[in-house]
Parts: structure tokens; C-alpha cells; sequence
């Protein structure tokens, strides 16, 4: 008896109606046929039953325990887990089913279980308890865009779909409406469309904690005139969720709180006040020799024009705003409330505190208002005035956040690699995309992972295989937006060396990677999707990214004519770094001209579960093709 790469009863009705022929139109004018094969067991999946059978025709509950254990390797499993296993996966309607038995097919339909036997652990199992700057953070950039960066829609879809992703970091631009009595959130001086700040705040405060319990930090990039400044914190801040938000301490200077002591809370991160009026001088400064990239490479995080990053504060006023409101006395309808009247906090002001800018945008803004701002800021942003290296510089007592863009980014890593990983150690880094992506491209993750970076801020609206990379890198620990950086990236030596990326190691460990089988596209597909006039022809492409010495790129034979290819190859990756490695997998259909895109899925390596899996396939947007997926086998020696 053979099976098909699934068990539900609908996707066998589709598949018998469909025949034993594939039947194509040539011209108009006659049909070819093509037998659809029948898929079964591969032969690893056939001795490994006789070997735990010893050769009979039924495993037992005992065996099967035996075999998850021993071969799969999966822990903290029972005899009434097992059980429970194979009640699901045994068919109620079959007459000779008397006790809990599997045959080989039936022992084939569960590891095609991807909700059981998927290829990477689905809890979190991370120590969450280490202080916030330990962990590679889920970050996105621009996050109210559903397109491109000039011409698209803004809306609270995107922030939805990001906050179910695991997405911890969520970034707005906040502007007035065309009748400027109103708030809307859109990307400034492009021709994207607005979508209110009502709306995204709603959505935040209902859909922030619903994949994950673990903090979420937002920032408000503010351009607004200071009576809507003030309705941001009547009518929104009280209206949403400022309750949620995290109140730093004083022990936060040293080191922030972790991850696990944030949960359910809202974490701000931007620029102190203070810091924003100075901005405008700093406007007027020329880039660094070191660091062009830091002023003209990004049009919302530019280091040195006027709008950038400004907006990262709350309440704080713009600058054509406050020279309004320096030529006439700011009356107290217009004025924004001050944040004990926000959150029904009552705070003091700093008398140790001293603050020698006279200018009269500080004044109009009010001194308390001021302090009760920089008292929310848990992490504070600043950016390279100077250059990136100068920025990266150590300064004791003061838990910071540096913003860079991607070029910025790679020039420091070539130059001064040391220098930004000794900084992620005790700061919170940032690595925004260039401004030249206007299509909402990414940036190629992993040299920022692998010096630390916590913040990877991407176009989660995007797609390509760097958008891939991080899907496939925040599956792990659960997929809950945090993972607790590698030991490496956190510690020194005795003469205060850190991981050097480039350095050359020594494999750790090997993973083989055996390539099955295939199937599902017939079921998600339109006969004709790949050619017209005959069945597709699938090939698989297993590539692993890292550190430089870790990459490599194999792939199968290509297999023609059929809807569900055996390749039953195996392909062999030594790693040097298997903590920041990630596998990528992808099917193509091969074409003369252009290959086809077929399904694709990327892994963390430091997550993969050995023992043969079902990898399901997502699109080019990383979303779940329903039926398409490979049978594989994933092993370290």
C-alpha cells in the first residue's frame, strides 16, 4: 500500500479525483499524459522501521517511543504522548484496527505532521533573564507602509501583521492632516497616503502581545505643531496605551531590565529633549571624514538634516513650531499636558540636574515637561555626530542607543569591526535601510548580527532572500522576537579581544542534510502555474549563510516531468559558526530561460531538530503555502 506526502482525508479526495494521468493540451490539438507518482515511503524511512520493528510488520507504542528517543531525539516525551500521537495519525475507519499499532505507511503520514514533527523547536527556551542589550531584537522599519517608501498606502495592516509576526520594534512618522487638526501616520514629503494615529495606536495596544508577552518598542517619529502635540496626549495617550508603558529606573543607567522583567510593557527609545533642541546646530555641521554615510544615506535617519530622528521624541516640538511659538506667548490651550497628567505619575524634578541652553524653544517648552519626558525614555537614542567610531566610544552610567544606516554599517565593520562589538556588549545598536530602497528592499542581515547588532530594522513589508534571512532567524526561541545572543559576541579576552567575524576557526560541527522528497504544489497550484504543456521540473537548492567561511550553496538534480520529485541526495555543511548560521532552502522549476519560483524556508541552524522532518514551504511575502513541503533529514556529527 502506498501514501501521499499527506493524511487529511480532503487532500486524498483531490488527489484520486485528479486521476493517474496529468493531461496537458499541445496546441489545441491533442493531449499528452503524464503519470502522477504515486509517493511512499523512501527506503531510510523503510529500514528505520525494521530496525525498531526487528523486522515485523507493526510498531508498537514501545517502539515508537523508542524511535522518537533514540532517532529524532526529541526529549520529555511519555508513553501517553505517543499514545496520543498515534490515536491522531490512525485512520478510526480501518477495520483491522483493534490496538494502537503503526505500519510503515503510518509511521510515513506522522513525520509529514508539520505541527508536530516540523524541523525546528516551536517553544522558548532562551534564558530571558539577562539585561535587554543581550538579545538580537525584531525590528522593523517604517512599520505602517503595505509598499514601496514614496508612493504607497500607509495603514495599521502592516503593524498587525508585523506585531503576529513577533515583531518587537515598531516605527511611526507622525504628521498633521491636511486640515492640520489632526494626526496622521504616513512617510513625510513622499506621496504615500495617511492612515490616523488613532488607528495604529489602537491596533498596537490590541495586537502588541498576541504572539509575544515580551516588551515592545516603539518609536514615534514627531512632526507636529505643539496643539497637536498636546491632542497626541489627551486625546491618544490616555485613550490607548500609556498604561502599558515602562517607567525607567535608576538602576536602568547601568544596565536595562531584562526581557522577562519587561513583559506586557511598552519600552520608549529616543533622543532626550534636551538633546533634540541642540539638533539644529548639529544641522549645520559637516560629516566626518570617517562617516559620509552617517548624513546623507537615509532621508528619516540622516545624522545630520533636520528631520531625522528628531521625531524619534513624543511631545517635543519641531523647529519651525517653536519659532511660532517663541514670537507670541504659547497660551495653555496649546501646550502640551505634562506626563503626570498623561499617566497620573507624579514626578520630580531633578534639583541636581542642570541644563545650560538658554535658547527659547527649551523655556516655551517648559523645563518640567521636560524632565517628566526624559524620566520615560528607557533607552536612549543618539546618533554619530562625529562619526560612527567616535560614537562608539564607551560612556559609564549611561544605557544608550546608537541609530546607523546599512552603509554606515558595513564601512565600520571593515574599518573598526572590534569597536562595534565591544559596543553591543554594554549598548543597544541600530542598523537602518539605506534611503535608495525605495522599493522597501532589504539590506543583507547577518554582518550586523554577527558584530552584535541588536536592532536590524527591516521592511517587513518587503520580500527577497534578505527578508527571508530574517524570518528564517527570529523563528527561533520560539518565534518571540528575542534571542539571547551567542556567549562569544558577549565576552572578552584577557587583553580585551571580542569575536572577530573574520577570524579563521575551526569547524565545530557538521551538518548533514539529506534532500527526500517533495509535494503539494499540485494541490496549491494550477496545473498549467509552471508550463503549460507538461509537469513542472523541481530542483532544490540548500544553501547556508554566516561567517565567510560557513557559506556554501549545493542543490539537486533537477527531476522532470512530476508533481512530487524524489531526490533522496545528501549534502554535507561544516560550520565554524553554527550559532549565527542559517539554512536556506529553496525549490525551483527549471526553465530554460528563467527559473520559476516554487516555495522556499529558511532555518537557524542553532535550532534545527535532528532526524527526519517536514519542512513546509512558505512564498516570496514568507507566508505558509498550505500543502507544499519537503521530507528531509537534518544530522550533526
Amino acid at each position: 500500500m502506498q501514501t501521499h506526502m499527506y493524511h487529511d482525508d480532503e487532500s486524498r479526495d483531490q488527489r484520486v479525483k485528479s486521476g493517474k494521468y496529468n493531461c496537458y493540451k499541445m496546441f489545441g490539438c491533442f493531449e499528452r499524459k503524464f503519470k502522477i507518482t504515486e509517493l511512499g515511503p523512501p527506503p531510510d524511512v523503510i529500514d528505520l522501521f525494521n530496525t525498531y520493528t526487528n523486522g515485523e510488520l507493526e510498531m508498537s507504542p514501545h517502539r515508537f517511543l523508542r524511535f522518537l528517543v533514540e532517532f529524532q531525539g526529541d526529549e520529555g516525551i511519555t508513553i501517553q504522548d505517543v499514545e496520543r500521537i498515534m490515536e491522531r495519525v490512525l485512520d478510526p475507519s480501518r477495520a483491522d484496527l483493534t490496538r494502537y499499532v503503526f505500519t510503515v505507511n503510518d509511521l510515513f503520514t506522522y513525520l509529514l505532521l508539520d505541527d508536530i514533527n516540523g524541523p525546528i523547536k516551536t517553544q522558548a527556551h532562551h534564558d530571558m533573564t539577562a539585561p535587554l542589550q543581550h538579545y538580537f531584537i525584531y525590528t522593523g522599519h517604517n512599520s505602517y507602509l503595505t509598499g514601496n517608501q514614496l508612493s504607497s498606502d500607509s495603514s495599521e495592516v502592516p503593524i498587525i501583521k508585523a506585531l503576529k509576526r513577533g515583531v518587537r520594534g515598531i516605527e511611526l512618522d507622525i504628521w498633521p492632516n491636511s486640515t492640520k487638526d489632526g494626526i496622521d501616520v504616513l512617510h513625510g514629503r513622499t506621496l504615500t497616503t495617511p492612515v490616523t494615529l488613532d488607528k495604529c495606536l489602537k491596533s498596537i495596544k490590541e495586537h502588541a502581545f498576541v504572539k509575544s508577552p515580551y516588551p515592545v518598542i516603539i518609536t514615534l517619529e514627531d512632526h507636529l505643531t505643539p496643539d497637536l502635540q498636546a491632542k497626541v496626549a489627551e486625546v491618544n495617550g490616555q485613550k490607548h496605551f500609556w498604561d502599558m508603558l515602562y517607567l525607567p529606573k535608576e538602576s536602568d543607567k547601568e544596565e536595562l531590565p531584562s526581557p522577562d522583567a519587561l513583559k506586557h510593557q511598552i519600552i520608549l527609545s529616543t533622543k532626550e529633549p534636551k538633546e533634540y533642541l541642540e539638533s539644529k546646530n548639529v544641522d549645520k555641521e559637516q560629516s566626518s571624514d570617517d562617516e559620509p554615510d552617517d548624513q546623507k544615506s537615509n532621508s528619516d535617519h540622516d545624522a545630520a538634516a533636520a528631520d531625522n530622528e528628531r521625531g524619534n521624541s513624543i511631545l517635543v516640538k519641531n523647529n519651525v513650531s517653536n519659532k511660532s511659538c517663541a514670537n507670541e506667548a504659547c497660551s495653555s490651550a496649546t501646550r502640551p499636558l505634562s506626563l503626570s497628567e498623561i499617566l497620573g505619575v507624579d514626578y520630580k524634578e531633578d534639583d541636581n540636574e542642570e541644563d545650560d541652553d538658554d535658547d527659547t524653544e527649551d523655556e516655551h517648552f517648559g523645563q518640567k515637561t521636560t524632565l517628566e519626558y526624559k524620566h520615560l525614555i528607557a533607552i536612549r537614542a543618539s546618533k554619530p555626530k562625529n562619526g560612527t567610531r567616535n560614537a562608539l566610544r564607551d560612556e559609564p552610567g549611561k544605557v544608550k542607543r546608537l541609530s546607523v544606516s546599512e552603509d554606515s554599517l558595513l564601512k565600520a565593520a571593515n574599518l573598526y569591526g572590534d569597536d562595534i562589538v565591544r559596543f553591543t556588549q554594554k549598548y543597544i545598536l541600530r542598523v537602518f535601510p539605506k534611503g535608495t530602497r525605495v522599493t522597501s528592499t532589504n539590506f543583507k542581515p547577518l554582518t550586523a548580527w554577527m558584530h552584535g547588532t541588536q536592532m536590524v530594522a527591516f521592511n517587513m513589508q518587503g520580500y527577497g532572500r534578505s527578508l527571508w534571512m530574517m524570518h528564517g532567524m527570529f523563528k527561533a526561541n520560539g518565534g518571540c522576537g528575542y534571542l539571547r545572543k551567542p556567549d562569544f559576541l558577549m565576552n572578552k579576552g584577557p587583553n580585551d579581544e571580542v569575536f572577530d567575524p573574520k577570524a579563521e576557526l575551526p569547524a565545530k560541527k557538521t551538518l548533514k542534510v539529506k534532500v527526500y522528497m517533495g509535494d503539494g504544489w499540485c494541490l496549491d497550484f494550477s496545473q498549467t502555474h509552471f508550463d503549460s504543456y507538461s509537469p513542472p521540473d523541481f530542483y532544490t537548492k540548500v544553501s547556508m549563510a554566516g561567517v565567510s567561511a560557513d557559506v556554501a550553496k549545493k542543490k539537486t538534480k533537477v527531476i522532470g516531468d512530476d508533481w512530487t520529485p524524489v531526490w533522496n541526495e545528501e549534502f554535507t555543511f561544516p560550520l565554524t559558526v553554527p550559532e549565527l548560521a542559517l539554512l536556506e532552502i529553496a525549490v525551483q522549476e527549471y526553465d530554460v530561460d528563467s527559473d520559476d519560483f516554487a516555495g522556499q524556508t529558511c532555518l537557524p541552524v542553532s535550532e534545527l531538530r535532528q532526524g527526519i522532518r517536514v519542512v513546509p514551504l512558505h512564498n516570496k511575502k514568507g507566508e505558509k503555502f498550505k500543502s507544499v513541503k519537503l521530507l528531509m533529514r537534518f544530522s550533526f556529527v
